[in-house]
C-alpha cells in the first residue's frame, strides 16, 4: 500500500522549459544595455544550448556565452547573480500541480520532495510555485550533501516521511536519477514524460499530466483491497 508521493522538481512539478524560456528573454530585455548587440532569439537559443536542460552548472554557462556572444560590458559572474536572483519571478508550474497535491494530502498520504541543486534557488522556485505548505519534507542535494541517482537520498527521503521504501511512489522525469534510481531503492516509479526522452524504462507507470497520478493510485488501492 502506497503512503507516500515523493516528487521530483525540475521538469516534474516546475515546467522548466517554459521557466527559463520566460526568463532568459526577460534577462535581454532587462540587461539591454550590454546585450543589445546580440538578437534576443539569438541569445536565449544559445543559452538553452549550453545549459543542456539545466545538467550545465550555470557558471559554465554564462561564461560560454559571454565568450562565444561577445559579451564584453558585464562580467558573466553579473549575469550569473541576476539568474540566481531573477528565475524564481518565472517559475511556472505544470497543469494541475495544485490541484493534485491538495488531492494527496486529502487521501492522507505524505508527500516529499526531492531534488537535485541549491538550497537557496530550489527554495525560492518552490516558494514561487506556491507548494511549499504541501510537503512534509523537502530534500535539496546541497543541503543533504548527497545527489540523486544515490540511493542514500531516497531512503533518507522515506525515513524522514516515517514509511518504508517499499511504501513509497516516487514521480520523476528523468530515466536515471528519477525513475531507475527510485525503482532501485523498491520504490513505485512513476515516470513524467518529457521531450528530453523517449522512454524510461524503469518506470512502472507513466504520466503526461500530474493528474493521471490520482487514477494510478485509486487503480493501486484497489488491487491491494481485492488481494485481501
Amino acid at each position: 500500500m502506497i503512503k507516500a508521493v515523493l516528487f521530483d522538481l525540475d521538469g516534474t512539478l516546475l515546467d522548466r522549459e517554459t521557466s527559463v524560456k520566460k526568463f532568459i528573454e526577460d534577462q535581454h530585455t532587462r540587461l539591454s544595455s550590454v546585450l543589445s548587440h546580440i538578437p534576443k532569439k539569438v541569445f536565449a537559443d544559445k543559452f538553452i544550448e549550453l545549459e543542456q536542460n539545466g545538467h550545465v552548472y550555470k557558471d559554465k554557462v554564462y561564461l560560454k556565452l559571454a565568450e562565444e556572444l561577445a559579451v564584453r560590458r558585464m562580467p558573466p559572474g553579473e549575469m550569473l547573480d541576476d539568474y540566481m536572483t531573477q528565475f524564481k519571478h518565472h517559475c511556472t508550474p505544470f497543469p494541475n500541480l495544485v490541484s493534485t497535491l491538495e488531492e494527496l494530502k486529502k487521501k492522507g498520504l505524505k508527500v516529499g520532495l526531492v531534488t537535485n541543486g541549491y538550497g537557496v534557488f530550489q527554495n525560492d522556485t518552490i516558494k514561487a510555485l506556491g507548494i511549499k505548505e504541501y510537503f512534509d519534507d523537502i530534500l535539496i542535494s546541497e543541503m543533504e550533501g548527497v545527489r540523486k541517482p544515490d540511493p542514500i537520498v531516497f531512503e533518507r527521503a522515506a525515513e524522514r516521511l516515517n514509511v518504508k521504501t517499499t511504501e513509497c511512489m516516487f514521480v520523476g522525469d528523468h530515466p536515471k536519477n528519477d525513475v531507475e534510481a527510485a525503482r532501485d531503492t523498491g520504490m513505485v516509479a512513476v515516470w513524467k514524460t518529457s521531450p528530453h526522452w523517449d522512454k524510461a524504462e524503469a518506470a512502472e507507470y507513466s504520466i503526461d499530466d500530474l493528474s493521471e497520478l490520482k487514477l494510478i493510485i485509486e487503480t493501486m488501492e484497489k488491487a491491494v483491497q481485492r488481494s485481501i
